[in-house]
């Protein structure tokens, strides 16, 4: 008896090892970086550009586990007062399902220099971006923050 139900079990096995890779693959293929950009700041003062991967879900309505997203700002104008800005602008989900927004924001003020940044949140329902170039500071302006229109690079529910 120990034996037919061992045999009964291998076509089992071979079906879950035939369905293992298509899984793989999918979820390889939705993990996948996608590239954004180059976004620019009026006049192209600053430029921002880079990659953003966000994890494979099974429910469309609900969102991503995490993203990641990489990426260089450049500042384009010559003078050494002038930066160039990223601002970023996450909303997220808490354990008790409530939204929340988080901002990150990385500058550069030498000319052609690239300022790297990478970043990782969970629970994430979109990544929106803002390409500003002014005066140094230690943080972007109001006017910076809050004038012109975000970029979307992601949502979950698209």
């Amino acid at each position: 008896m120990t034996l037919t139900r061992s045999l009964a079990g291998i076509p089992l096995a071979a079906g879950i090892l035939a369905l293992a890779p298509l899984a793989t693959a999918t979820a390889a293929q939705a993990a996948a970086p996608k590239p954004w950009g180059p976004y620019y700041a009026a006049g192209s003062t600053a430029k921002v550009s880079g990659s953003l991967t966000a994890a494979a879900k099974d429910d469309p309505s609900r969102p991503a586990p995490y993203v990641k997203v990489t990426g260089s700002v450049t500042s384009l104008t010559h003078k050494a007062s002038t930066c160039g800005w990223a601002l970023f602008r996450v909303s997220y989900f808490d354990a008790a399902n409530q939204p929340h927004l988080a901002y990150r924001n990385y500058r550069t003020c030498s000319y052609g220099a690239k300022k790297t940044f990478a970043f990782t949140v969970r629970n994430v329902g979109e990544v929106e971006l803002k390409t500003c170039s002014e005066t140094k500071a230690a943080k972007p302006s109001l006017n910076c923050q809050y004038a012109g229109t975000w970029k979307t690079l992601y949502a979950y529910y698209k």
